[in-house]
């Protein structure tokens, strides 16, 4: 939890100093600040909501298909390991 946090906290941070570098206005980088992970947190609960949804399956399948160099091959079994 505590590596959570400290990136939540560095999140923030970052997010003050590029939004201040960018505008030079401290009430836009700290409106920008808390407004931004108070969306993405909005956002971030439709796409886990919608991830698994039959039609979203099916199109990341079809680019999967598609782009076959894309797949991610399993890590090998332990079983399979050379010297075991």
């Amino acid at each position: 939890m505590a590596k959570t946090a400290s990136f939540g906290a560095l999140h923030l941070c970052t997010s003050f100093g590029v939004t201040y570098a960018l505008t030079g206005n401290i009430a836009v980088a700290g409106a920008v600040t808390f407004v931004e992970p108070l969306l993405n947190t909005v956002v971030h609960y439709f796409f886990d909501k919608y991830w698994d949804h039959p039609r979203l399956r099916a199109g990341r399948q079809w680019l999967l298909n598609r782009r076959g160099s894309w797949r991610v091959s399993p890590p090998p079994s332990s079983a399979a390991a050379p010297g075991r």
